[in-house]
């Protein structure tokens, strides 16, 4: 047995290392200059934060009462994963092109920029995932009174939970949250997330082999003692009644989940420094998701093969080898189950805070003018943010710490990421999905998962009557929460997953059918479906106008915008770097074209701040254009739209709002996109045609050859059928002349 002090250290020695493992990555990275490509191995590896405490210990609970029903969270996973080059591959795409930060950031970008819709996205988030991070502390204080053998309950569970959230909070502050640009890559948390996703693996198969190599002798003695204990369940794909749906559920979700999971978005998209990693992590982490899940049905059957209460399986990980005597097995799966947790607490908890302060505080911060000075405090908010999270987390655990729902809160948590799904993969591959459907989608999807899955839960804790779960409201029994119009049986979360992505989806469709999104939509609609078919980013290209343009207000403009939200350094120095990259440092005065693009540059920069949403939004609320340099870029506008013959022509002069100022911009590119895009499949076309053409004059002279041969072979027989005929002539004139002597 460990005294709590002696875990402590272990603990703080093992942070100690893992954050002098970021602060050499960051310092090497620093000295280069510049940030390097990565390396697709270590991409590969931080996915891996998909696994968190709920994998270590709760795959094993979850194994002890279902069997082999725990790996379809994983199954469906790995079906997600077949599909990355298709799926995740656009994101990356994508996040490249619009500095995407977070879910929240591509949803809201992908429908018109929407800031509702990014708020709620948020919102869905936090509510949905704090409670699981909750599950991560209930972990990491659970563990500790394990190994230390101290109550879980009362005056030592404060304790322990405070003790942790604060690491915590500190943790998350140092790895995640040092800088304000969310989309500078963190490769010295990543380098660390890695390091703890080793770990936990290593801790587990550890594990493994002791249980099963050295308390059993092996597998098939495992398997031979499950029989005769009458534990098969443990090694049946069917757990009882509903099973197939159950699976079909679980698999569906899974599904979504590694693609729609604010930390797994995070790690796949935002950190992707290369979208050909994509390819490595598609073969690596799979490999890795059955490795540290080989040992789960072994584990389990010994806990129970051994006499421990099925009440404790989540825990065998850690209770096996401490009945067994070895100690530095015990911590070091205390040490794997720490790192499983706590790498998805800082991510997540990163992740969030991100959203909120950019789709929620600051949103409130620009339309009350008394906090608009609070702007430039961001990353301090952001600080706030990842405390007050972690703060409702460990309130949370205490709240529900006796209750059954943190045993259910990760199948809870992935039912409410499920409700992104519809609206991200329909933007990704369905052109007409409109704002108004996302926007309807999310929120009946989300109000029916809270309906059908959250108040049950509620109620079952005690908060509410349960007379709504028997009698429905207003006694009306189709309204039934777990029975909703009349579909009884199943399992709630089966059930919550079956309704809420009916109204999902269907509001989506039906929102974006009857929605006719504005042209400011349609553009950007097509702009972002380019940026995730284009096989390469596109970047502006300034053009040679007239340089008219006095460079330096508008340099004073872009730096008073951005030290709204960055700091006065941080913000002469980006103004700097754009004015450096247009070449225009050392010009007194810019084309109409280059000042468009330095403010395109300009929210770029914003965008990694703030998200795109706002970033878009600050600049239309504070660029301005004067009457000269509107009147040049609808001149602009409508010449090239009349030079590269436009199948879609406007009259950019004309009385239409939507092409004035920085509007105009967007409208040019997305023509200019169109056209490449048809000028390529033109071409496209064309090499096929050349192909099929070459191919018909190899056709055409394979033919010609065989035709010649044909009239050769056919000449060569006329010659030897005129020979045979005159041998016979000749033969039979022999013949008659010989009779006739």
């Amino acid at each position: 047995m460990f005294t709590p002090l002696s875990v402590i250290l272990y603990v703080t020695v093992y942070m100690g290392i893992l954050f002098a493992i970021a602060q050499l990555v960051e310092k090497r990275i620093k000295n280069k200059g510049e940030q390097s490509a990565g390396n697709p191995w270590i991409y590969a590896l931080s996915l891996a934060v998909y696994h968190t405490s709920w994998t270590f210990y709760g795959s094993v609970g979850f194994a002890s009462n279902s069997g082999l029903l725990f790996f379809s969270i994983y199954g469906g996973a790995l079906i997600g994963i077949c599909f990355w080059w298709y799926s995740l591959r656009r994101m990356v795409q994508a996040k490249e092109t619009f500095r995407i930060t977070s879910i929240a950031d591509f949803i809201s970008t992908r429908y018109n920029r929407s800031q509702k819709i990014a708020a709620l996205v948020t919102i869905i988030a936090l509510i949905g995932i704090v409670p699981y991070i909750s599950l991560q502390l209930k972990a990491i204080i659970s563990s500790f009174s394990i190994i230390t053998d101290t109550p879980q309950t009362g005056s030592a569970f404060d304790l322990s939970g405070w003790m942790v959230t604060i690491f915590m909070i500190c943790f998350t502050i140092i790895f995640g949250v040092r800088r304000l640009d969310p989309t500078e890559r963190h490769q010295g948390m990543i380098a660390a997330l890695v390091a703890e996703c080793i770990v936990k693996i290593i801790a587990f198969i550890a594990v493994g082999f002791f249980v099963t190599y050295t308390l059993f002798d092996g597998f098939g003695d495992i398997y031979s003692r499950i029989q005769t204990a009458g534990l098969e369940h443990l090694v049946s794909l069917n757990h009882g009644e509903n099973s197939g749906v159950m699976w079909i559920t679980l698999l569906i979700l899974s599904f979504a989940a590694i693609h729609t999971l604010p930390r797994q978005f995070h790690v796949s998209v935002v950190e992707n420094s290369n979208k050909n990693h994509i390819k490595t992590a598609m073969w690596l982490f799979p490999a890795y998701m059955i490795g540290i899940n080989i040992f789960v049905v072994p584990i389990a059957a010994a806990g129970l093969l051994m006499g421990m209460p099925a009440e404790n399986a989540d825990f065998f990980v850690l209770l096996l080898p401490q009945q067994a005597g070895s100690e530095s097995l015990t911590i070091l799966a205390f040490i794997g189950g720490f790192s499983a947790a706590t790498g998805m607490i800082i991510i997540t908890t990163m992740t969030l805070s991100t959203m909120a302060s950019n789709h929620l505080i600051l949103p409130t911060l620009e339309r009350i003018p008394a906090l608009q000075p609070l702007r430039s405090y961001l990353l301090q908010l952001r600080w706030v943010m990842v405390s007050l999270i972690l703060l409702g987390s460990l309130w949370f655990a205490k709240e529900f710490a006796d209750s059954y729902i943190l045993a259910a809160i990760g199948l809870l948590s992935f039912v409410a990421v499920l409700q992104f799904a519809p609206a991200l993969f329909g933007g990704m591959f369905w052109k007409k999905g409109n704002s108004l459907g996302a926007f309807l989608g999310l929120l009946t999807g989300f109000i029916i998962w809270t309906y059908c899955l959250l108040i049950p839960t509620f109620i079952k804790h005690g908060w509410f009557t349960e007379a709504l779960l028997v009698q429905g409201p207003w006694n009306i029994t189709a309204l039934r929460p777990e029975a909703l119009f009349g579909l009884d049986g199943l399992h709630p979360v089966s059930h919550a997953v079956f309704w809420s992505l009916i109204f999902n989806i269907g509001s989506y469709i039906i929102g974006s059918i009857i929605f006719s999104p504005n042209k400011s939509e349609r553009n950007l609609t097509t702009e972002f479906i380019s940026a995730m078919n284009a096989s390469h980013s596109r970047r502006a290209r300034p053009t040679g106008l007239d340089a008219y343009i006095s460079l330096q207000p508008k340099l004073e403009e872009a730096h008073s915008l951005l030290s709204n939200y960055l700091h006065e350094d941080k913000a002469e120095k980006e103004v700097r770097t754009i004015a450096e990259d247009l070449q225009v440092i050392d010009k007194l005065q810019i084309t109409i074209i280059e000042l468009v693009e330095f403010h395109r540059m300009v929210e770029h920069v914003l965008a990694g701040s703030i998200g795109a949403a706002s970033a878009h939004k600050a600049i239309e609320n504070t660029i301005r254009y004067n009457s000269r340099e509107e009147a040049d870029l609808k001149a602009l506008y409508s010449h090239i739209v009349t030079e590269l013959q436009s199948t879609e022509k406007e009259n950019a002069s004309g009385s239409d709002d939507s092409h004035s100022g920085y509007g105009l911009i967007e409208d040019l590119q997305t023509q200019i996109d169109d056209l490449e895009d048809q000028l390529a499949t033109q071409q496209k076309t064309i090499s096929n045609m050349e192909v099929k053409l070459e191919a018909r004059y190899e056709e055409i002279f394979k033919y010609r050859l065989e035709a010649q041969k044909s009239k050769q072979d056919n000449a060569q027989l006329r010659n030897e059928l005129k020979k045979i005929l005159r041998d016979r002539s000749d033969g039979g004139y022999s013949s008659e002349t010989e009779q006739s002597e």
